[in-house]
């Protein structure tokens, strides 16, 4: 349970991503339950950028991680460029705000300065693998290395005047056991005999994530940190730090992971390329280029709604459920544990619900915006077939592909279609269609005409049917034949006639 201290405060929530690739869908599930949980109790919901991890770091991934939350309507109420008393929301510019508080767990003896190498780490680690152990920097080894801890404060000053490399180490309890707390997980306690002292403070004066991260939120006036469960390990390591500073905890809940679809390990870029789904919310350009769920036809509020579903669960028998509404039913405390498996095809069947809910001319300006063939059509004829067709389609790319004969006549013809169309009265058929779309004087329209024709000549309407829907669409599918007709006009039938003719025929 959220304790009292915090149901008193206006909550302040962030997401807080490295800039080291694409925004990931488990990221984006992250921001969002962030973000929910924000607007739900009426607070703050923050963008913090962590690139301690200059090495890491890829070009443009900031702003693809801004324009993807902005994409599906979850953009933060501050975020890195806005000037509050919070800022700057970038760890890279914010190198006067950890320093003094480095030097505060030095003077109270909670943290020590280290001069090993990473030549002589390297050594010792080898030496303790070789004996089947992991090596760990803590309390059983730190006072035979070379820091601040086995040294005289004379020494370690000359090192340090002498310009030698140090990296500065958190002073891990020898003893005791840490306690912590967990909204979706509850209680759980570590020995803190099996801790590390992590470092702080590395080498060229940056901070690490550890340090950073706890410092950041403090400053920041985080009331509750919602993030992954991979960050479970390094709970202990982030209380012990709260309690160093004599500072209040945040409220702490770690998100179950999405999975692949077969349940067997965590969604990832390979898992997508290899079932044919995107695992990013929009087109990717860097090194390599990947297209996002919005170039998949996927709808940003249909994603939204979704990945909410994703480890929490509405009340019984809510499934669409977006905006305001979203926001009032969710509960951070009924998250669970458990992983969820990530489907494309659940997710699809979402967009198509949303599908049909959307103001055609909306689809239509989407639609050309995705497929370049779109943007050559009238606009307003555009939006007269996504009323038509949308029904038929799971996603925008699918709309395209069932409303595309509407737009070009066919160039060729399904191959098993035709053996099914092939069939004597065939040439009839053909030639009556053509004769009456030439005509363009018919009486209640083509449909009705060919089915009267059909009864006269002893040719089954079926037989009819499915001859004037290859003529029209190439294949046996399409809306239906007369609202085809009515689209495109008889003199494009004729055209399409004659085009079915000259090749088929």
């Amino acid at each position: 349970m959220i304790s009292s201290k915090s149901k008193r405060l206006q909550p302040r929530v962030r997401f807080a991503p490295s800039p080291t690739g694409p925004l990931h869908v488990g990221g984006l599930r992250t921001a969002l339950f962030n973000y929910l949980f924000a607007k739900k109790n009426g607070g703050d919901f923050i963008l913090r950028i962590e690139d301690t991890d200059k090495k890491r770091e890829v070009k443009g991934a900031e702003k693809y991680i801004i324009d993807s939350l902005n994409w599906c309507g979850i953009s933060p109420d501050e975020k890195p460029g806005d000037k509050t008393k919070y800022s700057p929301y970038k760890q890279s510019k914010r190198g006067d705000v950890y320093l003094p508080f480095i030097n505060e767990l030095l003077a109270g003896g909670k943290a020590y300065y280290a001069f090993d190498s990473e030549d002589e780490l390297k050594v010792l680690r080898g030496k303790r693998e070789e004996k089947g152990e992991v090596f760990i920097y803590n309390w059983a080894n730190r006072n035979s290395l070379k820091n601040s801890l086995s040294m005289s404060k004379q020494e370690v000053q000359e090192k340090i005047g002498n310009g030698e490399k140090y990296v500065v180490r958190f002073l891990s309890p020898e003893n005791g056991k840490t306690t912590t707390l967990d909204l979706i997980r509850g209680k759980s306690t570590i020995d803190c005999k099996t801790l590390d002292d992590k470092v702080l403070l590395k080498a060229d004066g940056t901070p690490t994530y550890h340090f950073a991260n706890v410092v950041d939120d403090h400053t920041m006036g985080i009331t509750h940190v919602i993030r992954g469960e991979e960050w479970l390990p390094s709970l202990a390591l982030h209380c012990l730090l709260y309690e160093a500073f004599g500072w209040g905890l945040p409220v702490f809940a770690h998100l179950p992971l999405i999975l692949n679809p077969n349940g067997k390990g965590k969604l990832s870029k390979r898992s997508g390329e290899k079932g044919g789904f995107p695992v990013f919310p929009i087109n990717w350009n860097g090194n390599e280029s990947f297209d996002g769920f919005r170039e998949a036809g996927i709808l940003p509020q249909a994603l939204v709604n979704y990945l909410a579903t994703l480890g929490w669960s509405p009340k019984e028998g809510s499934e669409i459920i977006c905006g305001k509404e979203l926001i009032e039913m969710f509960q951070i405390e009924k998250v669970i544990k458990a992983p969820a498996n990530f489907d494309f095809e659940r997710l699809k069947w979402f967009n198509h619900k949303y599908l049909q809910h959307k103001d055609n001319a909306e689809v239509a300006k989407i639609l050309i915006e995705l497929e370049a063939e779109c943007s050559e059509i009238d606009e307003e004829k555009l939006i007269k077939a996504v009323g038509l067709v949308k029904d038929r389609a799971n996603t925008i790319s699918e709309l395209w592909g069932v409303c595309k004969y509407l737009f070009f006549d066919p160039t060729n013809y399904n191959e098993e279609n035709l053996k099914k169309v092939s069939k004597e009265g065939l040439n009839k058929i053909v030639a009556e269609v053509l004769e009456k779309s030439l005509a363009d004087d018919i009486q209640g329209g083509l449909v009705s005409h060919m089915k009267e024709w059909g009864r006269s000549k002893n040719i089954a309407a079926g037989q009819i049917m499915m001859t004037l829907r290859m003529i029209l669409v190439g294949e046996l599918s399409g809306i239906g034949i007369q609202d085809i007709i009515n689209f495109v006009g008889l003199k494009n039938v004729a055209e399409r006639t004659e085009n079915f003719r000259d090749s088929i025929i």
